[in-house]
């Protein structure tokens, strides 16, 4: 047995429900979040900020959750905060007792939300199955893309992630791998793809602005390496090789570069890219660059 699947449980009962097999059937994946990563501060205020968040929303309907596995599995928190949200009349009885009248009321669920979000299945973090069995991560996947749609401006917390396993059986035993997930966006990872977002949509959309924003580009940078007797006229061509790179880097940042760490006039490519990643790392360091950037 892989000794992965023996280290991600540490009770055992855990374990033994597991190795059952109406738990895990042959040729079936199942990914779990491990226990060591249950108690995570993170994902305990994740959870608490959603239960609190549907209960102030369905607060005039008089329901009350107290745990997302618990409650959320048969179906009707999820009617009643689609119904609250979306305005959705959803064609289900708002009361399901059989386990087949649930799974019924919660494929009419999942089909309107993937519509609602305008999802694929294949894109879908989350299923019937999964939600019905009160699986942690599914419920918390679906409640986080229901709050981002409806609510964009709700403030999630952020860069909470877990540790999950993949468990798989089969001819030769269980199978499994491990992975690290984000449930929220990492949000220094947004923030850089914003910033790559705005110059994107310049090109791709204001094209008509672009030579006015590279001329705005070339005098401030002009202006600063012009004290050390530098003219730049072209971003493209003498931007490549690091060294006007480097040096405006220097004039802005108060570094003193000596000479013997980048070259001057570099005569290769290793040359060029040797600058320019020296160029990136000062960056970086300095706190002023916080995506990754090809030096190539």
């Amino acid at each position: 047995m892989d000794p992965d699947f023996l280290n991600a449980f540490t009770q055992p009962s855990t374990l033994d429900r597991f190795l059952t097999e109406d738990v895990i059937a042959k040729g079936e994946k199942r990914k779990l979040i491990k226990p060591t990563s249950r108690n995570s501060p993170k994902l305990e205020e994740l959870k608490l900020f959603l239960i609190e968040w549907i209960n102030r929303t369905l607060k005039e309907e008089h329901i009350v959750v107290k745990s997302l596995e618990e409650d959320l599995f048969d179906g009707l928190v999820l009617h009643h905060l689609l119904e609250n949200l979306g305005s959705l009349k959803l064609d289900v009885d708002k009361i399901a007792l059989t386990e087949k009248k649930q799974r019924q009321k919660l494929s009419v669920i999942m089909e309107a939300v993937a519509k609602c979000l305008q999802l694929e299945e294949s894109q879908l973090k989350w299923s019937v199955e999964s939600i019905l069995a009160k699986d942690l991560l599914s419920t918390l996947h679906l409640l986080v893309a229901i709050a981002k749609h409806f609510k964009p401006n709700l403030a999630l917390p952020p860069n909470v992630q877990v540790e999950t396993i993949t468990i798989e059986t089969t001819s030769t035993g269980l199978k499994t791998s491990n992975a690290v997930e984000y449930i929220t966006e990492n949000k220094e990872n947004v923030e850089a793809q914003s910033k790559d977002d705005a110059f994107d949509e310049l090109f791709s959309c204001a094209p008509d602005k672009l030579d006015a924003v590279k001329k705005a580009l070339l005098q401030f940078v002009d202006k600063h390496v012009g004290k050390l007797g530098l003219n730049v006229r072209d971003i493209e061509s003498q931007f490549s090789d690091g060294v006007i790179l480097l040096l405006l880097t220097g004039q802005l940042e108060g570094y003193f570069l000596n000479l013997r760490s980048f070259f001057l006039t570099p005569a290769s490519t290793t040359e060029m890219l040797h600058n320019v990643n020296l160029a990136l790392d000062l960056l970086a360091e300095g706190g002023l660059l916080n995506f990754p950037v090809n030096s190539e």
